[in-house]
């Protein structure tokens, strides 16, 4: 695959909860009779087995009225989050810039990264913590390098480990005064309804 066709949001990987997502579709398109029953089964196989957005949206593509957001919104390269005396909270389905600044004035900062959108191939999160804590939540195949952490009367707990080969790469550094850093990976847990 040539540089300018990663580049493309279509050839973005897909989360499970994006194919979860189009299966819904799907159970949606089935119910108001757009879809057979065998279609739906051949559809849904499609759709769990995707690995790009193009891929994954194709399950959907002569369906009118039934669509996949493609989210080829464009991404930010920078970004910075702010919390004095306050919380920070990214989860659920939100965009990845390629560098993360948090600042953290004895507030607390908790990013989860596991159905973010995450295009880049390495992300950049910079620390400025007082008194504060940050919890990074990553998702499955992901590693994180936070050597580049300076601590004074903090700690830092990395339950993933450091690595570089994952995707995506965390690359974690900065300075946290009288803090707390945690990094860690959660099983992804389904409601039922």
């Amino acid at each position: 695959m040539t540089e300018p066709d990663r580049a493309n949001p279509r050839n973005f990987r897909v989360s499970d909860a994006e194919r979860e997502h189009v299966v819904e579709l799907l159970q949606k398109a089935i119910g108001r009779g757009l879809i057979t029953l065998d279609e739906f089964t051949e559809r849904t196989d499609t759709a769990l087995a995707a690995k790009t957005r193009a891929e994954l949206n194709a399950v959907l593509m002569d369906l009118p009225g039934v669509v996949h957001r493609d989210e080829a919104t464009p991404v930010r390269e920078r970004q910075e989050l702010r919390a004095t005396m306050s919380s920070v909270n990214r989860r659920g389905r939100w965009s990845v810039p390629r560098q993360l600044v948090v600042h953290n004035r004895m507030g607390s900062t908790d990013l989860d990264f596991r159905e973010a959108a995450i295009p880049h191939a390495v992300v950049d999160i910079e620390l400025d913590v007082t008194a504060g804590s940050v919890k990074l939540v990553l998702p499955e195949g992901a590693t994180v390098d936070a050597d580049g952490v300076e601590l004074a009367a903090s700690n830092l707990k990395d339950k993933v480990g450091t690595g570089a080969n994952g995707r995506p790469h965390f690359v974690v550094h900065g300075q946290v005064r009288a803090g707390s850093v945690e990094i860690k990976k959660k099983t992804r847990w389904f409601r039922h309804a």
